[in-house]
């Protein structure tokens, strides 16, 4: 799809020094145009056939990491909008925050290797966010701090075994790069639940 929408883009360029050729005498910038867009289309299919060497594990990986990354963006708004204890809506705002941050850099890392990521909640995810979005108070804080306890436990583990079996060096080091962070949050979720009554 990307080598196909880079050849149309060159041939465009192509077509569009073709037609103002009758007079503009200046061949020179038209040229350079070309070849620039050519050493571009040879770069995305440099990149592009480097991609295809990514095991289904890790696209799997990269998948469920990015609607994880979602969901917690999503539930951290909630809690920092409908939380009651003080606890609970600064670590929903640090959920905001650091996911966001790791989203964008999943993000980056997944057109670099050609996986398209989901841009939606899955069903479970969703349920998850209007169970949450119809209590308030006390009853919120802990629900949304189970969900986060439960959640970070899953991340932690997954995020411990892509480090030790990912495929690809730069989801390894991305892996790597966010771990502290997860196993970070999952300490705070744990002491921030066991503060609760």
């Amino acid at each position: 799809m990307r080598r196909v929408l880079i050849m149309l883009i060159a041939l465009a360029l192509a077509s569009l020094a073709g037609c103002g050729g009758g007079g503009n005498t200046n061949t020179g910038t038209t040229n350079t145009t070309n070849v620039n867009a050519t050493r571009s289309e040879t770069n995305s299919t440099a990149n592009t056939s480097s991609t295809a060497s990514l095991s289904g594990d890790d696209r799997s990986f990269m998948t469920e990491a990015a609607t994880g990354g979602m969901a917690e963006v999503e539930l951290g708004r909630l809690a920092a909008e409908k939380a009651q204890s003080a606890d609970v809506k600064k670590f929903g705002q640090r959920m905001v925050d650091d996911h966001s941050k790791a989203n964008d850099e999943l993000k980056q890392l997944a057109t670099k290797k050609g996986v398209t990521l989901p841009t939606d909640l899955t069903g479970e995810q969703k349920s998850e966010k209007d169970k949450l979005s119809k209590l308030s108070g006390a009853a919120f804080d802990k629900e949304y701090m189970s969900a986060m306890v439960e959640d970070h436990d899953k991340d932690v583990k997954a995020f411990q075994d892509k480090a030790k079996d990912a495929k690809d060096a730069d989801l390894k080091a991305l892996v790597t790069k966010t771990l502290p962070t997860l196993e970070e949050h999952q300490k705070m979720a744990k002491d921030i639940k066991g503060k609760q009554k």
